[in-house]
């Protein structure tokens, strides 16, 4: 692997001189020393965290190959570049580009960038994100509705084949070029930087209903302080006649006309639907959500304002408190009467639902938006890793973690469920009807209102709500906080404070249709369409770009760059096939199929499904928007426009100690 140029004497790349032997390259005091003999390698044994199967030796290699020694400070503003052959990777390859050693101060992306400052800040980061809600009302529901145990069958390989090569492509691609969802495209292909701008939009919806979901848990949280709950009697002003509580007295008989006390404390005194008269007429502003939303983005601020360090040091209450939670209503579950019940039904296998396509799109669904690529969260997450980090290990771990939260969630849920059954003396399936956030803030608070110890149950469980939404919604503002940071650092690099501030008050201002009396009807408007075919077909897009694009064999060459092997034929082969073809199964049924909505009594007139698709095209639009302008704004005939606005247009520079390398 050497070559032989003129013989010339060994300088310095800066002012000092060394002394090398003659035909090597050394380092003295930190400084490369180009000698013009054999090769240029690394003298020191720098960042030595992931050598290369086989290679024993003192060489550590970087961007693109190419293997340095460490340059000055790059405090003193120095720069310098050599024209000289560069060492490759492997001994075999053939063709040598020219490399250029900077030396220099660089904005936001690579001076300085902020780290995480533990591993396990990052990782409890992620898990926080990736663990939310949707696990603990979402995969119950959606795992007795379709087949019980033998759910887990089409989930589990749409795990595997589907969310975790995605999962894993993220992080990967953020830890490398260590950007936003935004400027990371410059690195990548350019003509597809409109999906970032759209992953944008789709968080500030996001954010715009998500957190009031937090506000109702937090109304709850504040109504537990109670030495008797206010859901467990019927002799509030804000019930009815319908009122059965069923609880105090057994000879009462549930009907099906019956509501219990929880169901009207949700309904008629935490959101005020009664007030509102659907999409078209949502009533006032609820001034108690209000404040606690309020409250809810108060908490987000201080978290989150300045950046990593301080986020991840609050996830290691918000992303640990919740499994204690549900070790402690899992072990208070299992010893209720008829909790059995719940179990079974939970877990029983119904085989033949497995020939119904709808239960492998719901499991696809299920994985792809738990797990949560495709939302620039993983991408700025990845980006504060350190450049060695194993984001291989990471990926499998925290998906690892996810799933099986998503399992256990459904013991919690379902010996309630069982519970419940056996105090009606009716089938799980009848108790079992609630789904989404009903089936928290009705059922399952129901049955905790009629335990021993219901209020320590009660605060505890609503904290744990509370602290599940508040780590996804760190996740969720910091990945559209990187991207703009990224993209327009001289604007804002220095202002982040400022910036988080000015976000928080424009998601706040976008969740007021939410706080109405019929806001409920707004969040699952928002839940269905914001984050649906519109996020699949951005990350559709997304895979396309870096399988295709890109290119996988590029993009396995930085893997190995990272962490010192090359993803194996199942990654590529998903990458470049299956994981497309995954996205592209789950989009075609939700277009070929369209929802109807319903919440409660009310069924969503026609008109909302049509502006529920223009909500998710509002973000969509972004991507083929970009495409023209990028198309258009490029000189050249259309072929060099096309050529031009695939190219990557900046080498991605990685932090080597104080060097930054480049391919030109």
């Amino acid at each position: 692997m050497e070559k032989t140029p003129p013989n010339n004497e060994s300088q310095p790349l800066t002012s000092k001189k060394g002394d090398c032997k003659e035909g090597d390259d050394c380092a003295e005091n930190g400084h490369l020393l180009k000698s013009t003999k054999p090769t240029l390698r690394l003298a020191e044994d720098m960042h030595k965290a992931q050598p290369n199967q086989g290679d024993k030796g003192a060489t550590s290699h970087i961007s693109n190959g190419y293997s340095l020694a460490q340059s000055p400070s790059p405090g003193d503003g120095v720069e310098a570049s050599a024209g000289v052959p560069c060492a490759a990777i492997m001994s075999t390859t053939t063709a040598s580009p020219t490399c250029r050693v900077e030396v220099r101060q660089h904005p936001r992306e690579l001076d300085e960038r902020e780290t995480w400052s533990k591993k396990m800040d990052f990782l409890l980061s992620v898990i926080g994100y990736a663990v939310d809600l949707g696990n603990v009302w979402r995969f119950p529901y959606i795992c007795y509705q379709n087949g019980g145990g033998a759910f887990l069958i089409p989930y589990t390989l749409m795990a595997i084949f589907g969310g975790i090569p995605l999962f894993y492509m993220e992080l990967a691609l953020g830890q490398y070029h260590r950007n936003g969802c935004i400027s990371v495209w410059r690195k990548i292909c350019p003509i597809f930087k409109g999906i970032g701008y759209a992953i944008c939009i789709i968080a500030f919806y996001i954010a715009s209903y998500y957190n009031t979901i937090m506000a109702w848990a937090l109304y709850y949280l504040i109504s537990s302080f109670k030495e008797e709950l206010p859901w467990t009697s019927c002799t509030n002003p804000w019930n009815t006649e319908s009122c059965t509580n069923y609880f105090s007295n057994e000879t009462i008989a549930w009907t099906q006309n019956s509501t219990s006390p929880a169901e009207e404390f949700y309904t008629r005194h935490i959101l005020q639907i009664h007030r509102a008269n659907g999409l078209d007429d949502l009533g006032g502003i609820s001034w108690q959500l209000t404040l606690c939303l309020l409250l809810i983005f108060t908490v987000v601020y201080f978290s989150i304002w300045k950046g990593v360090k301080t986020s991840g040091k609050v996830v290691w209450v918000t992303a640990t408190f919740p499994y204690a939670v549900l070790f402690i209503l899992l072990i208070r579950g299992a010893t209720l009467p008829g909790a059995w019940r719940g179990v079974l039904y939970y877990l029983k296998p119904q085989w033949h639902k497995l020939l119904d396509t709808e239960v492998w799109v719901d499991a696809a669904a299920q994985i792809f938006f738990s797990l949560g690529p495709g939302f620039g969260v993983l991408l700025a997450f990845a980006s504060y890793n350190k450049f060695h980090n194993n984001c291989y290990q990471d990926a499998l771990v925290t998906s690892a973690v996810n799933c099986m939260t998503s399992f256990m969630s459904g013991f919690v849920i379902f010996t309630v469920l069982g519970y419940m059954a056996e105090m009606r003396h009716e089938e799980v399936s009848e108790v079992a009807k609630d789904a989404g956030p009903s089936l928290l803030f009705i059922t399952y608070a129901e049955a905790i209102a009629n335990m021993p110890a219901s209020t320590f149950f009660a605060i505890i469980f609503f904290l744990m709500l509370i602290t599940l939404g508040l780590d996804s919604t760190f996740a969720g503002l910091e990945g559209v906080i990187t991207a703009v940071l990224d993209e327009f650092p001289h604007v804002w690099g220095k202002r982040r404070e400022l910036f988080v501030l000015c976000f928080i008050v424009v998601c706040f201002m976008g969740a007021l249709s939410t706080l109405t009396f019929g806001g409920a009807y707004v969040v699952k408007l928002f839940e269905e369409y914001a984050t649906g075919p519109a996020l699949l077909a951005v990350v559709f897009l997304e895979s396309i770009a870096v399988a295709w694009f890109y290119g996988v064999a590029q993009f396995c060459s930085d893997v190995k760059e990272m962490i010192g092997f090359s993803p194996g034929w199942y990654w590529r082969v998903c990458w470049v096939a299956i994981s497309p073809l995954f996205l592209l199964f789950i989009i075609i049924s939700f277009m070929s199929s369209p929802m109807e909505l319903r919440l409660f009594d009310y069924t969503y007139p026609y008109w909302t499904r049509v502006m529920g698709y223009g909500i998710g095209a509002s973000s969509f639009i972004c991507v083929p928007a970009y495409m023209v302008y990028r198309l258009a704004a490029t000189p050249g005939t259309l072929k060099e426009r096309i050529l031009k606005s695939i190219t990557p247009e900046t080498a991605t520079e990685i932090p080597l100690g104080d060097i930054r390398m480049n391919a030109v």
